[in-house]
């Protein structure tokens, strides 16, 4: 029983001693990278520092940096300008990561008024063949955009955040547009279903205005319509078109019926 009890404390100590090595192996790693990066602190922010008092734009901005990470501050008069300091300190070498605590101090555009010209934009800028398979929904408040929706290939989003990032008046940007999983089954219905509503002589005039279509949604079969029509019978006969269309699983009609 000694010797048992022996042997337990000897493994009950080396289990101890093997945890207290791995400890000060992990705190000396984690020393050893946080003076790795801190070495590099003055030549980072000397850098940033040039590049920001090289462009006009950021005459107001000023970066410190701490362990790698470059720090913002300052003010801009655009979204986009904020946008363009992040991407301008991550270049710099050694830098970690960025923290982007830049104020919009542009002008200050009421909501509904911001969220107005903003819808006018996305709407006339987005055209064409994809757009019909996209859809962009605004929320402002206090300066801070919303925008919610799906796209098919990440190129409409890309348009849109510009589009949203460069009108005065926007404080910050919150991107919940989820993006389209790539199917050749989705992409199937949603070329059946364009050609469905557009050959029908009731819809045919909404392919004529190309800011205006009836967009067609797809995820994984399910159909989900959006968009503006004339009348509440362009509406039902959209959604039956839809529902008619082989492999389509179910369809959410969300078109609203307003009077032009």
């Amino acid at each position: 029983m000694a010797k048992e009890k022996i042997g337990r404390e000897k493994k009950g100590f080396v289990k101890l001693l093997g945890a207290l090595l791995t400890i000060g192996l992990l705190s000396a790693t984690l020393m050893a990278d946080s003076t790795a990066a801190s070495r590099y602190d003055n030549q980072i922010q000397t850098t940033a520092a040039q590049k920001l008092a090289a462009k006009s734009q950021f005459r107001d901005v000023t970066a410190s940096v701490e362990d790698g990470i470059v720090t913002l501050t300052g003010t801009v008069d655009l979204y986009q300008k904020k946008l363009d300091a992040a991407k301008l300190a991550r270049k710099i070498a050694n830098t970690q990561g960025v923290r982007n605590l830049i104020t919009v101090a542009g002008p200050n555009v009421p909501d509904t008024q911001l969220e107005q010209k903003l819808a006018t934009k996305l709407t006339y800028v987005r055209e064409g063949y994809d757009s019909t398979f996209d859809f962009f929904a605004l929320g402002v408040n206090d300066g801070v955009v919303t925008v919610e929706g799906q796209d098919r290939t990440g190129v409409g989003r890309d348009e849109a955040l510009a589009d949203i990032a460069n009108m005065p008046g926007v404080k910050d940007v919150i991107d919940n547009v989820s993006i389209a999983p790539v199917s050749r089954f989705d992409d199937g219905i949603r070329l059946r279903t364009m050609r469905a509503i557009y050959s029908d002589p009731v819809l045919s005039r909404y392919a004529m205005d190309p800011a205006r279509p009836i967009r067609i949604i797809v995820t994984n079969g399910h159909v989900t319509l959006y968009g503006a029509v004339d009348s509440t019978m362009d509406k039902t006969v959209a959604g039956l078109k839809a529902g008619q269309i082989s492999g389509v699983f179910s369809v959410e009609n969300k078109l609203e019926v307003v009077k032009s």
